[in-house]
């Protein structure tokens, strides 16, 4: 375990203020140990804590970490008395522990009593409706709450503000997401949030006012920077839900996506669907899809036959072909995987001095090679170290409770994702 004692003893001795506190809640997973490891890259002063219900896992981390920045702790954040004493007087709490339609409420209640700033990157709907309604809280205990601040949402509705400066009034705006094959790497908290889109209710934005549409079910075809052509599906994320309060007047906002290659969408959605009609559950789903992330198709029978009939649906439906469908079994059975490709896009149409006019904006590349486009898990984590430094420059002057395009102005955005080690050629491509 590393601290920062040095540090902290000459703060100490010359009667100086103690170091400034992140405290991370969930380090271990995936994406908030790529958010840590990015924003220390940008901040160079500050304790970072590192909190876990499985401590051990953040050895490593903590190595790889300047020396003296990070302490470990132990933290089960459903014990409200261990989560206040981890977060008091700290200057950012990061949540990073999913499923947040579980974890948000409780650390978010403990940071308005804390009075200390909290940040997600919150990719449910329901617990970001529940964040933002806490506005006035938030406000009354003079402190930010940052929620959906990771790839989508978070990049997303960065992209799509600065796509919609363009125009002179917004009509429609689409938000696009693709992740690609990314076994056998994949958590079980992601795993949950894919059942939990996959089908079911979507809300959406629809003839300028709130709709319910079934997930998974609407599609969209979009030109995804550095990749091409790509269907995408109609899913429940917090997108439809934050940006009307921004855009009134648009007639319609979704957000469309879906798992490269494209048999995956037909794995989610047939699971997805035996989840919501209960014919599954949802652990049980979520076990079988990381029994056959490691090649183990035969450990659940019943959930088998809901996956091929998912992506038999798919291809009657004509959103694959069977021949896509045959290459993806065959190269399973050899445990041969496909090269990672995914990325964000906003797509915002509506008018320009009286004309009709178009505006995207879109991650240009991704694949293995890239710092930050090489996973979904390094996109969430690194924009979520981006939304870190703007909340640390933010210094206490907001308070209330925002989602991304409430507050992360898009070029300063830009330049804290440089910050946390983008390249340049990585972030952004606007698409007139």
């Amino acid at each position: 375990m590393t601290a920062r004692k040095g540090r902290r003893a000459a703060a100490e001795q010359g009667g100086g203020a103690a170091p400034r506190r992140v405290v991370f809640i969930g380090a271990a997973g995936e994406m908030c140990r790529v958010a840590i490891e990015r924003f220390a890259k940008a901040d160079g002063d500050g304790e970072l804590v590192l909190t876990d219900i499985r401590p051990e896992i953040l050895e490593p981390l903590a190595k790889r970490l300047p020396a003296g920045r990070a302490t470990i702790r132990r933290l089960d954040l459903f014990d409200q008395k261990d989560l206040r004493a981890a977060i008091d007087g700290a200057a950012l709490v990061v949540l990073g522990a999913g499923p947040y339609i579980r974890t948000s409420s409780p650390v978010i209640e403990a940071c308005l009593e804390a009075k200390v700033p909290y940040l997600d990157f919150d990719d449910d709907v329901e617990s970001t409706e529940h964040a933002l309604s806490l506005h006035e809280k938030a406000k009354a205990a003079g402190i930010p709450i940052y929620v959906g601040c990771g790839a989508s949402p978070g990049m997303s509705n960065v992209l799509v503000a600065d796509a919609a400066a363009e125009l002179d009034t917004v009509e429609n705006i689409e938000v696009g997401w693709l992740v690609g094959d990314e076994r056998p790497d994949v958590g079980r908290a992601v795993l949950h949030h894919l059942m939990h889109i996959s089908a079911g209710p979507c809300l959406t934005w629809e003839n300028g006012g709130p709709a319910t549409h079934e997930s998974y079910v609407e599609t969209g075809i979009v030109q995804m920077g550095g990749i091409g052509e790509v269907l995408l599906y109609e899913t429940a994320h917090p997108e439809p839900v934050t940006l009307p309060r921004r855009y009134p007047e648009a007639k319609r906002i979704r957000c469309i996506g879906g798992l490269a290659p494209a048999p995956f969408n037909g794995i989610a959605r047939g699971l997805g669907l035996a989840v919501h009609e209960g014919k599954l559950t949802a652990d049980e789903a979520v076990d079988f899809i990381l029994d056959i992330l490691k090649n183990r198709y035969f450990t659940n029978a019943k959930a088998l036959r809901y996956a091929l009939g998912g992506m038999l649906g798919q291809v009657r439906r004509k959103e694959s072909g069977a021949g896509t469908l045959v290459e993806f079994l065959l190269k399973s059975a050899v445990r041969r995987t496909y090269r990672w490709e995914g990325g964000l896009l906003a797509r915002v149409t509506g008018t320009r001095n009286g004309m009709p006019a178009v505006a995207v904006r879109r991650t240009p590349i991704s694949g293995p090679e890239t710092y930050a486009v090489r996973s979904m898990g390094a996109l969430t984590g690194t924009a979520c170290a981006a939304f870190m430094v703007l909340a640390i420059d933010e210094n206490g002057t907001r308070a209330g409770a925002f989602a991304p395009e409430d507050w992360a102005d898009p070029k300063a955005f830009y330049n804290a994702l440089e910050r946390v080690g983008t390249p340049r050629s990585e972030i952004v491509e606007a698409v007139l």
